[in-house]
């Protein structure tokens, strides 16, 4: 099989309002809010990062200038710091200043995932990209993203992530169909994908995460896409077209994700990734695992 190039680009669609924080993203972008000692936002760039992405596009909407400030050289802080002789606090500072591989595009009007993706295409160009959402963190000992990457460059087509969840929590996902691929425990062929189904008409209960290696065909796919569920151009909508698509851009096989994920677009798995990270962090770490047995106990 004709292996196609690889990825090197990755977008982060960052846009949305974050209702589900409020009041805390009144003001500040949700993809800001810390995960111990650094935004949640971080994580994920980092991880296209480590996956050889080196550019990276975000996807920003109005009040998120803060995702620019923070990835931005911050010269009177670093100052500071040098002349306090901090050269931990220096280096994690510097550790975030990304500027020469972060590039921003704003999204005028939230019209849905699929809106989002196709606000990359300039940039993108004719080649194979990773989408990564920001609202979920990939532990960074889970090489998710990078076999997708490597599915990709093998399969051609697009790749997604998927994860099991329970039955009764089909409904908040978009759930897919596949078949077995021989020799492969960890990826399939995606055959069908719903978006939200009902339980009772779910095909499965693998769920669609935010992870994906995109044909740069999707983009002519989400052009022809109409409005779905809510009212926006879902992304899982290009998707099944691509799906049962017989051209060169066709084609979706999926990577069965086992490892760990954090949603943190929902408070409950926001909490999950902090106590986690908290729990591993080498500062924090023993203390933070000591407070938590003696708080189980007090039950």
């Amino acid at each position: 099989m004709t292996r196609t190039p690889r990825a090197r680009k990755a977008v982060i669609p960052a846009a949305g309002l974050g209702t589900r924080f409020l009041p805390a993203t009144k003001a500040m972008p949700k993809e800001m809010l810390p995960v111990v000692d650094r935004p949640a936002i971080e994580y994920v760039v980092q991880e296209a990062l480590d996956s050889q992405l080196p550019d990276v596009l975000v996807i920003t909407g109005r009040n998120k200038r803060a995702l620019e400030d923070h990835f931005d050289r911050h010269p009177a802080l670093e100052s500071v710091l040098e002349r306090k002789g901090d050269d931990a606090r220096l280096a994690a500072i510097r550790q975030s200043d990304l500027v020469g591989d972060m590039h921003y595009v704003r999204q005028g009007e939230a019209l849905g995932l699929g809106h989002a993706v196709g606000c990359a295409r300039r940039h993108v160009g004719d080649e194979p990209f990773a989408v990564l959402l920001g609202d979920d963190i990939i532990h960074h000992e889970d090489d998710l993203l990078q076999r997708m990457i490597d599915v990709q460059a093998e399969k051609g087509g697009s790749v997604i992530a998927l994860m099991e969840v329970p039955e009764e929590s089909v409904s908040s996902y978009g759930v897919a169909a596949v078949d077995a691929v021989p020799g492969a425990d960890d990826v399939v062929r995606v055959t069908d994908l719903v978006e939200k189904p009902a339980r009772q008409d779910a095909p499965s209960n693998l769920a669609i995460i935010g992870r994906y290696v995109l044909h740069p065909g999707v983009f002519d796919v989400l052009d022809h896409t109409p409005p779905g569920r809510g009212g926006e151009i879902q992304l899982t909508d290009a998707l099944q077209s691509l799906a049962h698509d017989d051209s060169e851009r066709g084609g979706v096989h999926a990577v069965v994700f086992r490892g760990r994920r954090f949603d943190t677009g929902d408070k409950l798995g926001y909490l999950q990734a902090v106590v986690e990270f908290a729990a591993e962090h080498p500062q924090l770490g023993e203390d933070m695992r000591a407070w938590l047995k003696e708080y189980a106990n007090r039950g």
